[in-house]
């Protein structure tokens, strides 16, 4: 148990970051149809990669047709949609001789087709040419020579990426003298590794989707499967089947998350599947002074695992403390909910016996998300539900392969396998590999970004991501990659980021898909 923070209300707010767009009734058939249509020039690969391959979308371990949670086939529209990036043939080079005649929206860049050879754009120039990789090699290879190499970073996103190209990325990062290496998990869950890593030692779920069948409560913070792991909306009918209940925190009702139609249930295909039972509109940022008020009810009223507290927690005393000191009104304000909405939810967890707490991006992308992830674990931890069935405390992660970035050692402030970069980890794998590891923590990806925006980054070589679209302020974003030198962006696709105007040059790779890895290769999920 940790410390809860007394704060004001402008060390509450944060930025807002969108939910999501909801879930409409959707027309299966025929946009299972649409799938086939788009598919129709390479049909028998695409049923390989359905059949034979893992989920392009979300990371809830689906192989083939099946996943490892529950029987029976199991499919999404999500994949199916994601489908086309594996069998679309090459795009025509010539179509980016001019990037102001392209459409900018990145469906729209996409449907041009795969980058099938490197491409150059330097100052100046209108558009991309078509260099070869000889060129391309010389050119990136002479830029990195030429630069200390606290001025060259690498960031990696999880799109078609194994665990064996995160490992050699961040071996080839390090060689070159930089730990200015990071990934999407960055982005996504760095609140839930910092804050998991310090109340509970580990920096992990704590249980397995497994443990949402027979719960009494799942409660979603500021997380929206139903657009973002759509796999997991089959788990929550399943659940809902054998009595489970279901709370949303969070400031927009989700439509998916109300009513949601599961294609390969029957039943819910054609009726739906309603999904909350609860759903209290926190206001954007105001989880900390929610979550602070339900406690501070709990505790009042005797509702938590007293055993299990004095058992397996430290600093209750503390955290008891600073609750109590903090007065109502000031929580109504920041929390954007009456008293009477806390203790609600604070009945709720009283007349729960088990549960599953899951938080995602809206917890976390924001000013204050790991001190949000820290109150979050404060609830389960006072209520016990930590290593026991049908009960846990759950990071859900968004993205396919995502989650080995990390435990590769593709992160700016760990080495392979989660070790903390220090002199003494640093010597020890500088023994193994043979070469001089640099013992200082590198650039995370958002400070890759301030250190464009200072003219400090000479290099970036991004294979796939687009910061663009996933990190606040594009504006800012744009002028701050604008100033480096040179852009690498090696990816399968065209995507809006690249067609920023160059520092110097602005180098284009094609990638290949996971299916194509020479040798196969292997992907952690969730």
């Amino acid at each position: 148990m940790t410390h809860a923070m007394r704060r004001k209300v402008k060390d509450q707010l944060a930025r807002a970051v969108p939910f999501g767009l909801g879930q409409t009734k959707p027309h299966h058939f025929r946009d299972m149809g649409r799938v086939v249509w788009d598919n129709r020039d390479n049909l028998g690969y695409a049923w390989q990669v359905l059949s034979r391959g893992v989920c392009d979308g979300c990371a809830l371990g689906v192989a083939g047709l099946h996943d490892w949670t529950i029987d029976g086939v199991h499919l999404c529209m999500t994949r199916l949609n994601l489908l086309r990036l594996n069998t679309m043939p090459g795009l025509d080079p010539h179509c980016l001789a001019d990037v102001a005649r392209l459409d900018p929206d990145n469906a729209a860049l996409r449907a041009l087709g795969r980058l099938p050879v490197p491409m150059l754009r330097e100052r100046g120039d209108a558009g991309f040419r078509r260099i070869n990789w000889d060129e391309a090699y010389a050119r990136i290879a002479a830029r990195i020579r030429a630069s200390d190499p606290r001025r060259v970073a690498f960031y990696l996103t999880s799109r078609a990426l194994t665990n064996e190209v995160y490992y050699a990325a961040q071996k080839v990062a390090r060689f070159l003298g930089t730990n200015n290496i990071d990934n999407a998990a960055r982005l996504c869950h760095s609140p839930s590794t910092g804050a998991m890593k310090h109340a509970l030692g580990l920096s992990a779920t704590t249980c397995s989707y497994r443990d949402w069948f027979g719960t009494d409560l799942i409660v979603f913070f500021g997380s929206n499967p139903a657009n973002d792991q759509p796999v997991a909306m089959k788990y929550l009918h399943e659940a809902k089947q054998l009595g489970t209940r279901v709370a949303l925190v969070n400031p927009l009702r989700e439509p998916g998350m109300d009513r949601y139609w599961v294609p390969s249930t029957p039943r819910s295909a054609l009726f739906g599947t309603d999904v909350a039972d609860w759903w209290f509109p926190v206001a954007q940022g105001g989880d900390i002074a929610f979550l602070s008020g339900v406690v501070k009810i709990l505790l009042a009223e005797g509702w938590i695992d007293r055993a299990f507290v004095e058992r397996h927690t430290t600093g209750f005393e503390a955290l008891a403390a600073a609750v109590a000191a903090l007065d109502w009104p000031q929580l109504e304000q920041q929390a954007g909910l009456p008293r009477a909405s806390m203790a609600e939810f604070a009945a709720m967890l009283r007349d729960a016996r088990s549960g599953v707490l899951v938080w995602s991006m809206g917890i976390t992308q924001h000013a204050c998300g790991g001190q949000a992830v820290q109150m979050i674990l404060n609830l389960g931890l006072l209520k016990g539900w930590v290593g026991r069935e049908r009960c846990g405390l759950m990071p859900i992660r968004g993205h396919s392969g995502v989650q080995g970035g990390a435990e590769m050692g593709a992160y700016a402030t760990a080495l392979p396998g989660g070790v903390a970069i220090n002199a003494e980890s640093a010597r020890a794998l500088s023994m193994e590999y043979g070469f001089v590891v640099p013992a200082a923590p590198g650039l995370t990806a958002t400070e890759m970004v301030e250190a464009a925006a200072r003219g400090e980054l000479d290099v970036l070589y991004s294979l796939g991501g687009n910061f663009l679209r996933t990190l606040p302020d594009p504006d800012y974003v744009a002028e701050a990659m604008q100033r480096i030198p040179l852009r690498v962006h090696q990816d399968i696709i065209v995507t809006d980021q690249m067609l920023l105007e160059p520092g110097d040059e602005v180098i284009l790779l094609p990638a290949k898909t996971r299916y194509e890895q020479d040798g196969g290769g292997t992907q952690t999920s969730t």
